[in-house]
């Protein structure tokens, strides 16, 4: 069984990731690929794609969540992602037990009484042929309710019904109360219920090789190990230096090395997020400081492995937007950082007059 070291995975996850070289796809062909993308903010999907994709325009996403194609809603880990319409009528289903289970760890105390297939009912009727925000939905089952915790009523209801976000919510640059419409309702398509063996093709298709817990992590499901044992039999086997077992798509290449663009990930950027052992894109002591909580802090890719720390300032009274680069040790080519820094600049904050910084990381 061939043992995968740790660049060879590297160079395997930038190349199914669109990562090596920007790709000519249509948007709609790159959500799909990517299964799922971050939307906990609103840009962070926008410059997931312009990082992988040639020539990417804000508008494409957008039109796509228009036309109803793309939707956003609660997925993976029981998170915010935007996914295609056709993908959310299953995987919304599938994930349902992480999002009861965040739920619970975040309203059990306060709603340990509560009959949640009651109020699953109530908030169906609420929404029924129309769209509310979470505050407005959280505002009217507390009518029903008088002595309930209202955040946990909004909370709870997203979490135990399909509901969507529609646009202009989580566009290019809106923000503003989170609204709700119910996922069939949006979608013109009811969901439907799935085991897991489709969404592990997906991921393995766009992140593999990788472990069960790798799966296990970027999904929120827990316990496959049974569901990898029964699709063992049609994927590739391999293994890491720790002797883990890592599948893959009998189909899909392993890439041979080479050199590795220079890169900005988002934060929360599912890349990131993908993996249990994180060493095939940065050490240890760095995952600590890009992961922090809940938080996963944009990074900024150099020969495939994480290098620094970005922000981006755009203040849009002054119309200066600056883009700082927190180097965690001396760049092998500070000038394609800094080539990357402009161009991105130039997709986010067209109009403003833009700066690139470099500096070292402080912690």
């Amino acid at each position: 069984m061939r043992v995968l070291d740790r660049r060879t995975l590297n160079r395997a996850a930038l190349d199914r990731q669109l990562l090596l070289k920007r790709s000519d796809m249509p948007v709609r062909d790159a959500v799909a690929l990517l299964v799922a993308l971050q939307a906990q903010e609103n840009n962070v999907p926008y410059y997931c794609l312009w990082t992988r994709l040639a020539r990417f325009q804000q508008q494409e996403l957008t039109d796509l969540m228009n036309d109803r194609s793309v939707v956003r809603g609660s997925i993976l880990r029981g998170t915010q992602h935007m996914a295609l319409a056709e993908d959310y009528r299953w995987l919304r289903p599938l994930v349902q037990e992480c999002l009861t289970r965040g739920r619970q760890a975040a309203f059990g105390r306060v709603s340990k009484d509560w009959d949640l297939d009651e109020l699953a009912a109530e908030a169906r009727k609420l929404l029924d042929g129309q769209v509310l925000t979470r505050p407005q939905l959280a505002r009217a089952l507390a009518e029903l309710w008088p002595d309930r915790d209202v955040q946990a009523l909004g909370w709870s209801a997203q979490a135990v019904l399909s509901v969507v976000h529609p646009p202009p919510s989580g566009t290019w640059n809106v923000g503003g109360a989170t609204p709700f419409a119910l996922a069939e309702e949006w979608i013109g398509k009811p969901l439907y219920e799935i085991g897991p063996a489709p969404l592990i093709r997906r991921y393995l298709a766009a992140f593999g090789p990788a472990s069960v817990k790798d799966f296990q992590m970027w999904s929120g499901l827990r316990g496959m190990d049974a569901a990898f044992a029964e699709l063992r039999p049609e994927l590739r086997v391999y293994k890491d230096e720790h002797g883990v077992d890592l599948f893959d798509l009998p189909d899909l290449r392993i890439p041979d090395d080479g050199p590795a663009p220079v890169r900005l990930l988002p934060g929360f950027d599912n890349l990131v997020l993908a993996y249990a052992d994180r060493t095939r894109l940065m050490t240890d002591e760095q995952r600590g400081i890009v992961c922090v909580g809940a938080v996963i802090k944009p990074t900024i890719l150099v020969d495939g492995r994480v290098h620094g720390l970005w922000t981006l300032r755009n203040d849009r009274k002054s119309g200066n937007a600056t883009l700082t680069v927190e180097r965690f040790a001396p760049l092998p080519d500070e000038r394609a950082v800094e080539d990357e820094a402009a161009r991105f600049l130039e997709f986010a904050a067209p109009d403003a007059d833009h700066d690139v910084r470099i500096t070292s990381w402080s912690g």
